[in-house]
C-alpha cells in the first residue's frame, strides 16, 4: 500500500490567524518611541471621536528616559508578539506619585490590558510609600474615570487647556507686574523652589526642575515682588506656559501675568497654559485677554490630595 507523506506545517503557518498571548514586562530605552507613537494614536482616536480634532503629535520621549532612569519600576509595556498595544508610566516626588500615562492601542480596549498595567503602576505606588496619588485625564474619557475611580482615583477639579494669539496680548497686557529673573541650578536656587512647591503642590519637585534647566526650549524664571520672592515659572520657545507655581494664592493673578507677558515677548504665535478650575484669578485674567479653552481636562486623585489653588501644571504627563 503506498503512503502519502504530507509535509508538517511550520509552528508560524499554525499560529497564523491566531492571536499571540498578551505579555506585560518593563519598558526599555529603545521602546520608548514606539510607546509615543502608540500614546499620540490613542490620543487622537479619542479627541476625534469627541469633536475636538487631532490634538497631539509625536515628539521625543525626552522626559520618559528620564523618568526611566530615574525610576524604571513606573513604565510598563503590554505587548504581542513584537507589537506594542498598551503602554503605562508613573513618576514619583516625595510621596506622591503621579499616573503619566495609560493608553491602550483603540483596537484592543475592552480586553482588560488597561487594568492591568494600572495595577502594575499602582504596584510602583506601593513600593514607593507614595501617602498621594494622582493623574490627569480628559474629561470626555468616561470609560477610564471608571477605571480610575474603581481604584480609588477620585475626580477632584477641571483643568482647562488655554490658548490665545500673542499679538493680541501683546496689545492688551500691561507691564509685568513681578520682576523674572532667570531660575539657575544651584544649591539654594532649588531649596527656594522647592519650599515654593510644598506649599503648591506638598512636594519638592528638584529632579525635575534640574530636568526643565537642562532642556533648551524652555525658560524658568524666578518671580520677584520687589525684593520678596513669590514663585516661579517656565515659558516654552512654543510659547506654552508651565508648570508655575506661587507662594499665596492671592498672589497668582500677577504671578500669571508676569508669565503671559513674557510668554508674548517671545517668538511662538501661540500662547498657552493649563489652567486648573480652583485657580479663580488666574481663569478671569486668561478670559479678560481674550484666551480660550480648547479643550477640558480632569484632575483625579486620592482622598486628600490635589487642592490647587496657586499651582499652574506643565501638562498631563508633567505635572
Amino acid at each position: 500500500m503506498e503512503t502519502t507523506i504530507v509535509p508538517s506545517r511550520s509552528v508560524a503557518e499554525r499560529l497564523r490567524g491566531y492571536p499571540m498571548p498578551l505579555a506585560y514586562r518593563p519598558a526599555r530605552p529603545e521602546d520608548l518611541a514606539a510607546s509615543d507613537a502608540l500614546v499620540v494614536a490613542s490620543i487622537n482616536e479619542l479627541t476625534v471621536r469627541h469633536g475636538f480634532g487631532p490634538m497631539a503629535m509625536a515628539s521625543p520621549p525626552n522626559f520618559q528616559l528620564f523618568s526611566l532612569k530615574d525610576d524604571p519600576g513606573g513604565l510598563w509595556l503590554a505587548e504581542e508578539g513584537r507589537e506594542i498595544v498598551g503602554f503605562a508610566w508613573s513618576w514619583v516626588c516625595g510621596d506622591v506619585w503621579f499616573l503619566a500615562q495609560l493608553f491602550v492601542d483603540p483596537a484592543r480596549q475592552g480586553q482588560g490590558i488597561g487594568n492591568a498595567l494600572l495595577e502594575r503602576t499602582l504596584e510602583h505606588a506601593r513600593k514607593s510609600g507614595a501617602a498621594h496619588k494622582a493623574l490627569i485625564t480628559f474629561t470626555f474619557n468616561r470609560v477610564s474615570q471608571g477605571l480610575y475611580i474603581r481604584h480609588g482615583l477620585f475626580p477632584k477639579m477641571p483643568v482647562y487647556f488655554f490658548n490665545g494669539e500673542r499679538e493680541r496680548l501683546r496689545r492688551t497686557l500691561p507691564q509685568a507686574p513681578f520682576r523674572a529673573i532667570a531660575i539657575d541650578n544651584s544649591a539654594a536656587t532649588m531649596a527656594s523652589i522647592g519650599a515654593i512647591d510644598g506649599r503648591a503642590i506638598g512636594v519638592s519637585r528638584e529632579k525635575h526642575h534640574r530636568y526643565l534647566f537642562d532642556d533648551p526650549a524652555i525658560t524658568g524664571r524666578l518671580l520677584y515682588a520687589d525684593n520678596d520672592l513669590v514663585g516661579y515659572c517656565y515659558v516654552g520657545v512654543n510659547g506654552h506656559i508651565g508648570p508655575l507655581a506661587v507662594k499665596r494664592a492671592d498672589v497668582l493673578h500677577n504671578a500669571f501675568a508676569t508669565a503671559l507677558t513674557l510668554a508674548a515677548d517671545g517668538p511662538a504665535e501661540k500662547i498657552s497654559a493649563f489652567l486648573p478650575g480652583t485657580c479663580d484669578s488666574a481663569l478671569s485674567l486668561a478670559v479678560d485677554q481674550g484666551m480660550r479653552i480648547s479643550f477640558p481636562m480632569l484632575l483625579m486623585a486620592s482622598p486628600g490630595y490635589g487642592d490647587w489653588t496657586h499651582y499652574l501644571p506643565r501638562n498631563p504627563g508633567f505635572m
